[in-house]
């Protein structure tokens, strides 16, 4: 007899993002963890989950792997002048606001390349229909230093060499709502500096290694409203606001707290990537919102029945029935 007392630490159905049951199968970590173990142990998490790591912490060496990637995704090699004129009118462009950028990744994540010999070409910035034609890399300790202070960034997720996914961590036992606003002085001090690509980032998690968070992007514009007012009106919250951080959960919405847990479920290759792609709503106010982690079992519920009676429909045999003077019939076994 197999030893079934040996069990895969998150049981999910392929498909699904949301993973059915997960059960932690290790001691926590219940020392002391300074922000830097704590981000090198994130990391390590990622690398095992066929994350690449990359040595990127200046904008120069961003842009040259997003060049690389882009030409991967795509099989093309842009000529320096095509990937110039790419760059500058449809990644980087100045006069683009953090709105503009998702709607790039959201709605128009497929561009069109003016070649040099005068032809045009599609360029996907994402593969939305076939995910995992997407590259995962991890970096960290990006730095910045022509916005209005030096900053220096946690971990970062490139999809394609875009940062999409941004992670700020906290040490054991320091509110997790500081990774929060540290993010909000990012996003007025830094993010927008040099070619602006962190202004793509669509999704923020917050960590202090025993609670771990997740939300949405939301446009700067917002941002620099509520803080010239000082505070958000009562009974009025934008997504910008921290009420809007949502828990990550398995299917029967039980909390995914821990930082390794989190990774392991959160930022699986197929989990991330569909909540990127599917399960992000762009609002008629310019707002990114993520669906929590119920809504997307209750989507995927939804479309797996429509699937299911799809597939019966069309797989009912049929066959003809002919009756004395009357033409063929099609008769419904």
């Amino acid at each position: 007899m197999p030893n079934n007392k040996k069990y895969n630490l998150v049981a999910e159905n392929p498909q699904s993002t949301v993973v059915a049951e997960y059960a932690p199968a290790y001691g926590r970590e219940a020392r002391y963890q300074s922000e830097t173990e704590m981000e090198r142990a994130f990391i390590e998490q990622l690398k095992s989950q066929a994350y690449e790591f990359l040595s990127i912490t200046s904008e120069a060496d961003l842009v040259v792997n997003l060049r690389k990637q882009l030409e991967k995704l795509n099989d093309f090699t842009f000529s320096d002048d095509e990937w110039k004129r790419f760059f500058i009118d449809e990644i980087a462009n100045p006069n683009q606001s953090i709105a503009e950028k998702t709607v790039t990744i959201q709605e128009d994540h497929i561009k069109i390349l003016k070649r040099d010999d005068g032809t045009v070409k599609n360029v996907y910035l994402l593969h939305k229909d076939k995910i995992h034609d997407n590259s995962l890399q991890v970096i960290n300790q990006y730095a910045t230093e022509d916005g209005q202070r030096t900053n220096r960034y946690d971990v970062t997720v490139l999809v394609n060499g875009l940062p999409l996914v941004h992670i700020e961590l906290k040490k054991r036992g320091v509110a997790i709502r500081e990774a929060f606003n540290q993010i909000n002085r990012y996003q007025r001090e830094s993010f927008w500096s040099g070619s602006g690509l962190f202004e793509y980032v669509q999704i923020f998690v917050i960590s202090n290694g025993t609670h771990t968070k997740y939300y949405s992007n939301t446009t700067r514009f917002e941002h620099i409203k509520e803080a010239g007012e000082g505070a958000v009106k009562k009974g009025k919250r934008s997504s910008n606001s921290f009420e809007f951080t949502s828990w990550w959960a398995d299917e029967a919405n039980r909390p995914i707290t821990d930082l390794v847990d989190f990774a392991k479920t959160f930022f699986a290759k197929h989990a991330l990537l569909n909540i990127l792609t599917r399960y992000c709503v762009f609002t008629t106010d310019k707002q990114l919102l993520s669906m929590r982690p119920y809504q997307i079992v209750a989507t995927e519920k939804i479309l797996n029945k429509i699937e299911i009676s799809t597939t019966i429909k069309t797989s009912v045999p049929w066959r003809l029935a002919v009756t004395s003077g009357t033409p063929p019939a099609r008769v419904k076994l």
